[in-house]
């Protein structure tokens, strides 16, 4: 791995929080219709950059690409191998494995690759210039990188995170991502929780104290809507 990872507290700190994020967001699969329809999944190399404790994996596995996931933090691997492991993988999707490696140097071959996928990992804007240099390496002719973010412009979601982090600088990042030629197509998903306590769990991992208590005390129920960006490119 190049250099130390930058850490991602709400996973590395609280992953089994983490989980019930994972559960609750996107249930009407809106951001991977949006993934399938830039490139089939059935046949194709798919390659999950940050893929965390492997929550996406036996999903992409599941509609017939063969998958790896790629992962910095030692412990998150490890719980990703067990998930793969606890699925069967070995006898269900034989080729869905996880690595240890990082986006600025990934433990794959040239030209490898059809699908990139990374949500809510490392491709944040500036600064990712070294982990973009390795998908260009890595992508095939033809192949799609798909990179998953906020957009902080909309919804409950979105306005949440700006008033909570207002050094972010949304224009410089669309910026950012047009001159790497990247589409920016806006999506709308939404966290679906089954509990009032998982949700106030999750915003607490994703939002400051002081933020998490102003968010919360100001909605109610068990749904938010989450604007997200969804950038893509072809190589």
């Amino acid at each position: 791995m190049a250099g130390s990872p930058i850490r991602s507290p709400n996973i590395w700190d609280t992953p089994d929080v983490y989980e019930l994020e994972n559960l609750a967001s996107d249930r009407a699969g809106v951001i991977d219709g949006a993934i399938e329809s830039l490139h089939p999944l059935r046949g194709a190399t798919l390659v999950d950059v940050g893929c965390g404790t492997g929550f996406h994996l036996p999903r992409f596995a599941e509609r017939g690409a063969s998958v790896v996931g790629v992962e910095p933090h030692l412990p998150l691997v490890v719980r990703a191998a067990d998930r793969l492991r606890a699925r069967g993988a070995n006898a269900r999707y034989p080729s869905a494995r996880v690595v240890a490696g990082s986006a600025e140097a990934l433990p794959l071959a040239d030209a490898s690759v059809d699908v990139v996928h990374a949500r809510w990992a490392y491709f944040f804007g500036p600064g990712c210039e070294p982990g973009l240099a390795e998908l260009a390496r890595v992508v095939r002719p033809g192949g799609v990188a798909c990179l998953v973010d906020n957009d902080a412009t909309r919804s409950t979601f979105g306005g949440w995170f700006s008033t909570a982090y207002p050094a972010y600088d949304h224009d410089a990042v669309q910026r950012f991502w047009d001159r790497h030629g990247f589409t920016t197509e806006r999506l709308t998903i939404r966290w679906t929780f089954d509990r009032r306590e998982d949700l106030e769990s999750v915003v607490r991992i994703e939002l400051p104290p002081g933020p998490a208590d102003h968010a919360l005390a100001g909605h109610d129920g068990l749904e938010v809507d989450y604007a997200v960006a969804l950038r893509w490119r072809r190589y």
